[in-house]
């Protein structure tokens, strides 16, 4: 076996290769990955339900596997994490974010992105932490508490995502999975100097039932946190295609690994600063102001531009908002068909933003929804507008660095950015813009600040997931951003 310090913080591409080299055995990977999350997630809380004794029969599996003619997945013998939200593998619970009546809850179902990493030859070995029903930018709850972010253990990782973020940019795991519908894979990328891509819709499918189109409003995806962007496009590779239980699944199979090498030389990129309407502290406006000139490093320019959009940035996180509420509503309808009735029984079980919200929901009429959606349809066409002449579109991630973790499991975000109040849920996220819009998105790590990461948020046009991807490979090469990991092995135990 190869050093296990260097197997930490190895790609999963570098991970599967040495596996078929017969370099590096599933078993010793995965004794290795064991031991290194009991000796470091205590002081993360990125995990919060582990299985090692299936993970170990799986690495078993692997490895025999690895001796016979059977044919072997991209992924093979490679850990990886899952979410802990409304993401299933038969036999693990399934606590919707941390709610305390749900910590038995087990759905004996496969999400897409379980079924396919498992088919794909990886192990899953636990899931990671999460926000109560995902409804905020920030990883905690009241059941499992704050995930810590590794850059400063005091801060949070971000959400919703945010432990799946934390283990792999704390060398935990080379792939989490992260899922996305206001943000929730950009805003703990951005926070922890990981990559977090987030594809078109449709081309990730969305398995759920009873209603095969409840990804439609807002759109939701599911997507990967990694180290790097060829684990990025290997995970897309696996979890993308064509699924006949979604409507909307994209019938085209592109090779999202060949992208990595295309030069973007000659191409034009917009860069808005702000989205035209958010206030952004200064510190990330001057981090990822310096960070777009990486792509005029690799070959392309970037003009600074106006989106046009005319709304307040407050009325679009409120739109944001209430798009949410059929979801969530519907989960929590779903859950007193069953038994549990947490607005009635529990209401303690849900932060009191959450319960606003719910109760704002249940008192939408049709053409309440109907008017969100012109909203909607004013942001797509902005965005649109600039993708016309421009290759992608670029912004800040987030409008503000890392924030403290409070001690009553409800951190939030920030109220206020540069004397401007904004929804502490969401309204500090640049990131929702395109889950109204649906085109496909990433945060690049574009540096750190006394430091705390800050990410880069790169737009595509729909259905250019290739684009996007090549892009962000030509600014990896020129912005190499590994050797930040560093802060993260060095953290205090």
């Amino acid at each position: 076996m190869t050093d296990a310090g260097d197997a930490a913080w190895a790609s999963a591409a570098d991970l599967a290769q040495r596996i078929r080299r017969h370099e590096i055995s599933p078993v010793e990977l995965m004794t290795f990955t064991i031991q290194r999350i009991e000796r470091r997630n205590p002081s993360l809380n990125a995990f919060v339900f582990l299985d090692f004794e299936h993970a170990m029969e799986r690495a078993r599996a692997a490895e025999a596997a690895l001796a016979s003619s059977e044919s072997l997945g991209p992924l093979h013998g490679v850990p990886v994490a899952m979410k802990d939200l409304f993401d299933f593998k038969p036999g693990w619970p399934a606590t919707f974010g941390g709610v305390r009546a749900l910590r038995n809850q087990v759905i004996d179902a496969y999400c897409p992105y379980a079924e396919r990493m498992e088919r794909a030859g990886a192990i899953l070995v636990g899931k990671t932490n999460a926000p109560v029903m995902g409804l905020r930018g920030i990883a905690d709850n009241y059941l499992f508490g704050p995930t810590h972010n590794p850059f400063d253990l005091s801060r949070n990782p971000g959400g919703s995502s945010g432990g799946s973020a934390a283990a792999v940019a704390d060398g935990l795991v080379p792939i989490a999975e992260g899922t996305d519908a206001g943000g929730s894979i950009r805003i703990p990328a951005a926070w922890c100097n990981v990559y977090g891509y987030r594809a078109s819709y449709g081309r990730v499918p969305f398995t759920g039932r009873p209603n095969a189109f409840a990804s439609v409003t807002p759109f939701l995806f599911e997507g990967t946190l990694t180290r790097t962007v060829e684990d990025a496009a290997l995970g897309l590779q696996v979890m993308a295609g064509p699924d006949r239980r979604d409507p909307f699944s994209l019938l085209d199979t592109p090779d999202y690994s060949a992208a990595l090498t295309r030069p973007i030389s000659g191409w034009r990129i917009a860069y808005s600063p702000d989205f035209d309407v958010f206030p952004v502290e200064p510190a990330v406006a001057r981090a990822v102001a310096e960070a777009v000139h990486g792509f005029v490093e690799a070959g392309a320019t970037v003009d600074e531009v106006e989106v046009g959009i005319k709304r307040s940035q407050h009325d679009l996180s409120d739109v944001w908002n209430r798009l949410m509420m059929p979801l969530n509503i519907a989960g929590l309808e779903g859950l007193k068909s069953g038994g549990i009735d947490l607005m009635r029984d529990h209401p303690d079980d849900l932060p009191p933003e959450y319960r606003h919200w719910i109760e704002v929901g249940y008192g939408l009429s049709a053409m309440d929804v109907w008017n969100d959606q012109i909203v909607r349809t004013e942001i797509y066409d902005a965005i649109e507008s600039v993708l016309q002449r421009y290759d992608l579109l670029v912004t800040p991630t987030l409008a503000c660095m890392p924030v403290k973790n409070s001690t009553d499991g409800n951190t939030l975000g920030p109220s206020e950015i540069n004397g401007e109040a904004v929804d502490p849920l969401i309204g500090w996220c640049l990131t929702y813009l395109t889950n109204f819009s649906g085109h496909p998105s990433a945060s690049i790590p574009a540096g750190l600040v006394d430091g705390l990461p800050v990410g880069m948020q790169v737009i595509g046009r729909r259905e250019a997931d290739t684009d996007v991807l090549a892009a962000s490979a030509a600014f990896e090469r020129a912005r190499p951003w590994a050797d930040a990991y560093r802060i993260c092995e060095s953290r205090p135990l």
